[in-house]
């Protein structure tokens, strides 16, 4: 009884899970260099003053194609090998929030949506009829409007939402780094398969035609 009333638990969670994923807006993430950088610099800049990327390394962001320079002035008071990490204690941000920050390393895959629920949560603040800030993707959220998407118009709305963009698209790639990599791999591993199969296949051809003459010169 137990299992069936937890495959049901499951299933509305699934469906709810579902819901959500459909109001979120489907962006289209930057993907050049240059964005995946700067949505870098704005997480290393902004972000990380509550939260932490303690998956991802400095040297890390070597990958998105940071000079050592650059890198250099996004990791002041820090070594190349250590982790994106907040100067705040988590007992000073729970103290401050009343919750503890979650780490962004794996948000853009832990959350339904991915990418999509980043972009939606930080371009979602509002002012609402108390006239203090909310969320509509979560109402109640502790974490500040940083971005100013609440009062932003015009030409300043149309950059903040493309700065939560590149935030997005910089988070997905926390999730992953080595995604871009494995994908290149990949298409080596299978352009290789496909060459072994066919000389595989002209050995057989070969094999099997000697068979045959040798059967016939059996029998003849």
């Amino acid at each position: 009884m137990k299992k069936y009333l937890l495959g049901i638990a499951l299933c509305f969670a699934t469906v709810g899970a579902w819901a959500n994923e459909a109001k979120l807006p489907k962006i289209e993430l930057p993907t050049s260099p240059e964005a995946l950088q700067r949505g870098a610099e704005t997480v290393a800049t902004v972000c990380l003053s509550c939260h932490n990327l303690k998956y991802i390394k400095y040297s890390d962001l070597s990958g998105l194609g940071f000079s050592k320079e650059k890198l250099g002035a996004l990791s002041v008071g820090h070594g190349l090998d250590d982790s994106l990490m907040s100067p705040m204690s988590a007992e000073a941000t729970k103290q401050a929030f009343g919750i503890t920050p979650p780490d962004l390393s794996m948000m853009a895959k832990a959350r339904v949506g991915g990418p999509h629920y980043v972009y939606a949560f930080v371009t979602g603040f509002y002012t609402n009829d108390k006239g203090k800030t909310d969320n509509h993707v979560f109402p109640g959220a502790k974490m500040p409007d940083v971005l100013g998407a609440a009062s932003a118009k015009g030409e300043e709305r149309t950059a903040i939402e493309y700065k939560a963009k590149e935030v997005a698209a910089f988070l997905e790639w926390a999730g992953d780094p080595k995604a871009q990599e494995r994908r290149g791999l990949g298409r080596y591993v299978i352009a290789y398969l496909i060459v072994l199969t066919i000389l595989l296949y002209l050995v057989k051809l070969r094999t099997w035609a000697r068979l045959k003459e040798h059967h016939k010169r059996k029998h003849t």
